[in-house]
């Protein structure tokens, strides 16, 4: 399963049934879990440790030292869970000392061609990164979240569970969760309410979360005044508060 021209270090670990395509090179530190497919000219670099079931395309460069002039050789690690779709050409580097000195994704996310995750990145489960679509250092990106192509998020920006960034969006502030936002700014243009009802949430649900919206962005309130109003709402609704709890928990702007 290892084809004859790909490079393993010898300090490599391997797991059962591993597929390592041609000229790929494996680096020293690596973890590969079983089942992991890594395609034809990759490069993965330590330490890195990846799960179970991953799929690698060809020419993906990951586990690389972060794009960071003040990283200075420390260890720092690549941690990617199971079940992942790693497209063409997509590069996700280490961590730093100054981040945690860890770069982490989840489980189940589809990471499409040319898209880069920078160091210190924090991603969940279940998320689409479309084609392009670009992760400064330092990014929180929550489960179920969708960037479109060519979408880009600014160093230390969250964005919140089932968000939706619009294509080409330049996202400079914190995006809630279940919030879409559109244009080349990444302003807020609603909730996600078509990927909620795929997601299973049902018209009640929905309900709260675009009141929760329109008290925060349409409600013309003073932001401490929106807060208590969301304060409220979120008695009565756990989305709510998940709303709520993200935005008490951050240290930039809202997207706005």
């Amino acid at each position: 399963m290892i084809h004859p021209t790909a490079q393993i270090d010898p300090g490599a670990v391997l797991g059962a049934e591993v597929h390592v395509g041609a000229f790929s090179v494996i680096g020293e530190g690596v973890e590969i879990g079983d089942g992991t497919r890594i395609g034809a000219h990759c490069v993965v670099l330590g330490p890195t440790r990846i799960g179970r079931d991953n799929r690698i395309h060809p020419f993906a460069a990951i586990g690389g030292d972060p794009q960071d002039k003040k990283f200075q050789g420390e260890r720092a690690e690549l941690v990617i869970g199971d079940r992942n779709h790693i497209r063409e050409f997509v590069t996700i580097n280490r961590g730093t000392a100054g981040g945690g000195g860890v770069t982490t994704i989840g489980n189940d996310n589809w990471i499409q061609a040319y898209a880069h995750i920078a160091h210190d990145c924090r991603l969940g489960d279940h998320i689409i990164l479309s084609n392009n679509a670009t992760l400064a250092g330092h990014v929180e990106v929550d489960d179920h979240a969708i960037l479109s192509g060519f979408a880009g998020v600014h160093q230390f920006c969250r964005v919140g569970a089932h968000a939706f960034i619009g294509m080409g969006c330049l996202v400079n502030g914190d995006v809630p969760p279940f919030v879409m936002v559109a244009d080349e700014y990444g302003r807020p243009r609603g909730i996600n309410a078509e990927g909620l009802k795929r997601r299973g949430f049902d018209a009640e649900r929905i309900g709260a979360i675009r009141r929760a919206y329109r008290t925060l962005y349409m409600g013309g309130l003073p932001r401490s005044e929106a807060m208590q109003a969301l304060d409220a709402a979120a008695a009565d609704s756990e989305d709510v508060r998940a709303f709520v709890e993200f935005i008490r928990q951050g240290t930039r702007p809202l997207a706005r």
